[in-house]
């Protein structure tokens, strides 16, 4: 599938059945796999076959539809996590951890920013957050000599910065160290970071990739293109032996897929992070209609962002797809095709405001979910972000008066007219 457009790969890739085999990606539910001895199993364990014994490691289900996500971000592999969050933990650990650094957008979503500055500080990592609109000689700035990866979002939720790939690339690539981007509102429809320098791609898949807020989910793809063992010194987990598989090295034995075997036979078996096969199936149901979906989403928040930009209630709009928006730029270079269905706007009159104006929506609902068929909103200065004071708040964009729209399918016309109406009453 790798010479098809995104399209048909979104409805055929990851999953090719042979002859009277199921049409649909078949639910594995089980959890244990037989064989006929120790012997066979054993090598499994040892790394010396590939298959299944347990599915908290790897399940054909959840594989299939890895392997789809893969081809879609043009990557070498992919492995299915329980949740955005657990994607994004995995992909940074898998690397770093006590003693080491990382480098990161200051403009990302509240719970990895707290993931990063709270919770992995507490097991020994560092974090430097940096504006994602610093200079090249800022960003420079902020490596150091343990410094193990460089961390941003293709667009920030709820931010819509939008990040200079090539950019954080470049410096993180200078320093030897690989660029993970989380890339769950563009979608590999509307960015493929990897094609821009990206080594590592995570995504939340509850969000588009789902699209009907069914499952929980997320996912990690490796482009296998870094050189792990060219920095070996920085990656001993991957190129020194891992005597918990008889002295195993990954970047000798697994060569590209050094990074995505090592998050999966470690991480995944110590940790368990997994998504359950019934998950993977609804996923892959929502990732055969994602290229419609993004389109129609993308159209309709262009339609309220310029609605909203002209009405005497909003202070401010951001939308990327503006033509006076800051990240206008960067968009039509990385996002030409349309960025997300988001679209974060400032009431008149502050936070009260923007709660009461929430308050009287009809159509638009209001949820901490983002990024599925209904219209949704949210109020992140006292709900994802509330754990941020003032000056982490203003680093990460998210100012009082701030409203994250997610525009869903419904008719732009009736969205609009939700909108105003509840504007009209405060």
């Amino acid at each position: 599938m790798d010479n098809y457009r995104i399209e048909t790969t979104c409805v055929q890739g990851g999953y090719r059945p042979g002859n009277g085999e199921p049409r649909a990606v078949p639910i594995i539910q089980s959890t244990t796999f037989k064989y006929d001895t120790s012997e066979a199993m054993g090598r499994l364990f040892d790394l010396e076959d590939s298959g299944y014994f347990y599915s908290r490691l790897q399940n054909p289900t959840c594989d299939n539809v890895a392997a789809k996500i893969a081809q879609l971000e043009g990557g070498a592999a992919a492995m299915l996590t329980s949740s955005g969050q657990a994607a994004n933990f995995f992909a940074v650990f898998n690397i770093a951890g006590c003693g080491d650094h990382v480098v990161a957008s200051s403009s990302i979503y509240g719970g990895t920013y707290n993931l990063l500055s709270v919770t992995m500080q507490r097991m020994g990592l560092a974090v430097t957050f940096v504006d994602p609109d610093c200079s090249e000689a800022e960003l420079d700035a902020a490596f150091r000599p343990n410094t193990k990866a460089v961390f941003g979002e293709t667009i920030a939720n709820p931010a819509l910065t939008v990040l200079d790939i090539e950019k954080f690339a470049r410096a993180a690539h200078s320093h030897g160290v690989p660029l993970i981007v989380d890339n769950t509102f563009a979608t590999p429809v509307n960015c493929r970071p990897i094609a821009w320098g990206a080594d590592i791609v995570t995504h939340s898949t509850t969000k588009y990739m789902d699209g009907h807020a069914s499952a929980l989910g997320g996912c990690i793809v490796d482009s296998g293109r870094f050189d792990w063992a060219a920095h070996a010194e920085k990656f001993p987990g991957l190129c020194t032996p891992d005597e918990s598989y008889h002295g195993v090295v990954y970047t000798e034995k697994f060569g590209p897929g050094a990074y995505i075997t090592k998050a999966t036979v470690q991480l995944m078996r110590d940790l368990g992070s997994c998504q359950s096969p019934q998950s993977a199936f609804l996923l892959n149901v929502g990732l055969e209609s994602l290229h419609v979906r993004m389109a129609r989403h993308c159209a309709n928040a262009q339609a309220v962002a310029e609605h909203l930009q002209g009405h005497e209630k909003i202070a401010w709009v951001r939308y990327c797809g503006l033509p006076g928006d800051p990240y206008h730029a960067l968009a039509e270079k990385y996002l030409p095709h349309g960025s997300c269905g988001v679209v974060s706007f400032g009431v008149r009159g502050g936070r009260r405001a923007a709660e009461a104006f929430m308050g009287h929506l009809k159509v638009a609902t209001i949820a901490t979910h983002v990024a599925d068929a209904r219209t949704c909103c949210l109020h992140p200065a006292s709900t994802t972000h509330r754990q941020m004071n003032d000056e982490e708040l203003a680093a990460a964009g998210v100012s009082p008066d701030l409203v994250r729209l997610s525009v869903g399918l419904e008719s732009a016309e009736d969205l609009i007219a939700d909108l105003d109406q509840a504007l009209a009453q405060i």
